[in-house]
């Protein structure tokens, strides 16, 4: 509590002193239990440790943002939070209370991975044989947000392997923002070949550009989470001359 203390105090320092800084950037705390968490914001690597102070621009600071809280030992915590300037102005704090891994009588990790069974890795497949492996049906928490909002979410599976893992169509999933808990289902999926396989999020809205962002699955899985923000940038109209 002491080392925060003092980091608020440097950051209120900071912000007098700095006039200019203070109109373009605005300064936000970060807290965790425990402490010592690398934090992300928006898919981007902020502060390695907590407590901390950064400082973040205007454009990034009024719109939702982010933010994972990663740790050895502990389950991943993101928040999605947004800002009044006014409430920008007053220094908030984004706090988070992390999780351990839970300890189970399952067959040691392969990989320290929670979610890979001892001979989870050495399963092999083929995609029209599929469901003999716990990948499968992997549980994961998906999180993607979009700026506006309401646009509609579609995945599709890439794979490298298509002997084991084939690829699929574009699937309509909802619109933003999504949060919830739910498995992959990709069939003839084991953890050796998750390295081979990429999921594709596609966000679509009229009168906006669509985007593309494509997730690595054994990083996923690593994680247990997939999540992203898309900033929705709007079409040109096409401009019209008198003649």
């Amino acid at each position: 509590m002491k080392k925060y203390l003092q980091l608020c105090l440097s950051a209120v320092l900071l912000i007098a002193a700095g006039a200019t800084a203070a109109a373009k950037d605005f300064a936000i705390a970060l807290q965790s239990d425990p402490e010592d968490a690398q934090v992300y914001l928006n898919g981007m690597p902020v502060s390695s440790t907590t407590p901390a102070i950064i400082q973040v621009d205007k454009k990034t600071a009024t719109r939702p943002m982010i933010f994972q809280f990663r740790k050895d030992g502990y389950e991943t915590k993101s928040a999605m939070v947004s800002y009044t300037k006014k409430q920008l102005a007053a220094n908030p704090t984004v706090y988070v209370k992390m999780k351990p891994v839970k300890n189970t009588a399952a067959p040691k990790p392969a990989n320290n991975d929670p979610t890979v069974t001892a001979n989870e890795s050495r399963q092999r497949v083929d995609r029209h044989n599929a469901g003999r492996t716990a990948m499968e049906q992997t549980i994961i928490r998906w999180f993607f947000d979009s700026d506006p909002r309401g646009a509609r979410i579609y995945w599709r599976v890439i794979s490298s392997v298509p002997a084991e893992v084939k690829n699929t169509n574009e699937t309509y999933l909802t619109t933003t923002p999504l949060e919830e808990t739910r498995s992959f289902n990709i069939q003839g999926l084991t953890y050796d070949n998750s390295r081979d396989v990429t999921i594709e999020i596609k966000v679509s809205k009229r009168g906006y550009e669509d985007q593309v962002k494509r997730f690595n699955v054994r990083q996923a899985l690593d994680q247990q989470e997939i999540s992203g923000f898309f900033e929705l940038v709007a079409k040109e109209q096409p401009s019209t001359t008198a003649e």
